[in-house]
């Protein structure tokens, strides 16, 4: 997590995440610290009116975010086959590609 807590999270472009763990599963690490970047003061604020819901279940259910965009997209991530680095990397290049303004600061 080191290498992608440098980075900034903008949640401009986005309307909620809804992020689904069972806490005792193996599993669950990336999604966690998934949880702990998009929510965060500082991520929170670039964006108050994005929801970022914890859905805490002891269920033995697989580890999922669901992302809503603006626009009524949704990207939906599995955390048990992905790393922390992949999540934030899918979710902060449509994020991207959804905020001009982003865009212009990536190059």
């Amino acid at each position: 997590m080191a290498a992608s807590s440098r980075a900034t999270v903008v949640l401009k472009a986005v309307k909620n995440i809804t992020v689904r763990f069972c806490p005792f599963e193996s599993n669950v690490r990336s999604t966690r610290e998934f949880l702990a970047m998009v929510g965060s003061e500082k991520a929170r604020s670039t964006n108050m009116n994005c929801e970022v819901i914890a859905m805490v279940k002891h269920d033995k259910s697989e580890p999922v975010v669901d992302v809503t965009y603006a626009d009524g997209e949704r990207l939906v991530m599995k955390g048990a086959k992905m790393s922390t680095s992949e999540m934030f990397s899918a979710f902060q290049s449509r994020c991207i590609a959804k905020d001009p303004q982003s865009q212009a600061k990536a190059k």
